[in-house]
């Protein structure tokens, strides 16, 4: 695999012939909004086949798999022109490997809401070891407040990916309730009332674990959401569920903050199975303009999560998506726009903006006037910084990938991450 970074004066048709790969498969691998116009600054993901097939009159998917020896869901991550389907034209060309063919694994997980577009989600499924539906809440009595899964648990299982449950204290307003975090965790009540309704929820909707996600906990109910993790994991893992559960991305034991204090990862760390590291929003709505995910700081986090948890049951955290400021950001007041990876590339085409690269932070961001003359500052994600924050993984030995979240395309990471990794299937 090679990231080409669009140079002035280049076109695609220019960089096809200097790497030798057809327009149509950079067009199809990068899902390019404007294939004749690129961005100076933007990337493109070249993969080099080693093996290809030519569909005959007839052949199906399944029959090709077979007769490869490859999965069906290996066959659509090595052709995204499938978009994530079966249909097939006589004269189609499909990659059965690559010259980069990758042999270390990885679990991945994806979020996404039920409002989810399906034909993105199809397009995503066959990368995923985990789908995670969001979010379920919780009453004051310890009830479910169920969302609309049903359709999304459908879909993972006929693409073999296992759905996980999602546990949050996440109110209807948007924010997390830490006074319905400390009624669940210090009411035995309540909390008994609870648990009986998520083993009735896994059961009956057939997920494959469960995953917490208790944010801005009291600093007071740190030991006591401990001990909750536990009580879960002793219940659900003789029937055979995994509890995987968030933690806020500290860099220290002792760092302060309502979202840090409660997040023992030492003591969380040993009564769930797993672990997600949010190491994502340095760069957020309300901050000043920066990477939401600066590679040193993500790194800090990984470092010290493994002096506390094994590293087989770290996933890391990855952003999809980025923030446009409008300029000049005057604390606190001035709110970004959350934009997704591809819509980035697409103002810095619109206003001419050249995509600069932070070599430190490990991101790509610009600055553009729109027809107001108002300025801007964006930061995103592109290839170069999804291959740092995965590098990771490979560096210090993680098991896997969760995307916050799956909502809006970012056809390369994709790309990126079939490339640099063997992902785990489950079903």
């Amino acid at each position: 695999m090679e990231i080409h970074v669009v140079r002035t004066g280049e076109t695609l048709y220019s960089i096809a012939l200097q790497s030798g790969l057809p327009m149509s498969r950079l067009i199809a691998d990068n899902q390019l909004t404007d294939p004749a116009h690129l961005v100076v600054g933007q990337t493109l993901v070249l993969r080099y086949p080693q093996q290809v097939h030519t569909v005959q009159p007839g052949e199906t998917l399944s029959a090709i798999a077979r007769q490869s020896g490859l999965s069906i869901r290996q066959l659509q991550r090595n052709n995204p022109a499938l978009e994530g389907g079966t249909t097939l034209y006589p004269g189609q060309t499909l990659v059965l490997t690559y010259e980069d063919t990758p042999s270390l694994p990885i679990w991945v997980n994806g979020y996404a809401y039920p409002f989810i577009e399906r034909s993105l989600l199809q397009r995503t499924l066959p990368f995923l070891t985990y789908l995670t539906p969001f979010t379920y809440g919780i009453t004051e009595s310890g009830d479910l407040i169920e969302p609309d899964d049903s359709w999304l648990i459908a879909a993972a299982a006929a693409h073999g990916v296992a759905a996980l449950m999602h546990l949050s204290t996440l109110t209807q307003e948007g924010g997390f309730s830490n006074e319905l975090a400390h009624l669940i965790l210090t009411d035995e009540t309540v909390q008994n009332n609870l648990v009986e309704n998520i083993v009735r929820q896994l059961e009956a909707k057939g997920y494959r674990g469960l995953d917490v996600d208790f944010e801005y906990v009291f600093p007071a109910d740190g030991p006591a959401y401990a001990a909750f993790i536990r009580r879960l994991t002793d219940l659900l893992n003789p029937l055979g569920y995994p509890v995987i559960t968030a933690l806020a991305p500290k860099t220290y034991r002792e760092q302060p903050g309502l979202l840090y204090e409660a997040h023992d990862y030492g003591a969380i760390g040993a009564a769930a199975n797993e672990v997600l590291l949010m190491a994502y929003e340095w760069g957020y709505a309300y901050s000043e303009p920066m990477a939401v995910a600066p590679l040193p700081n993500v790194r800090a986090v990984v470092e010290y999560a493994l002096t506390e948890i094994p590293r087989e049951k770290i996933w890391l955290g990855i952003p999809n998506y980025g923030y446009d400021w409008p300029l000049p950001v005057e604390p606190g007041v001035t709110r970004a726009t959350s934009i997704s990876n591809q819509r980035a590339v697409d103002l810095a085409r619109l206003y001419r903006a050249e995509i600069q690269y932070d070599e430190t932070a490990q991101a790509p961001w610009f600055r553009y006037q729109n027809e107001t003359g108002q300025e801007h500052e964006v930061w995103f994600e592109d290839a170069r910084s999804i291959q740092a924050k995965l590098g990771l993984i490979r560096e210090y030995g993680l098991k896997g990938a969760g995307y916050w979240n799956l909502m809006r395309p970012f056809p390369q990471n994709w790309v990126v991450l079939n490339a640099e990794f063997q992902i785990h299937d489950l079903l």
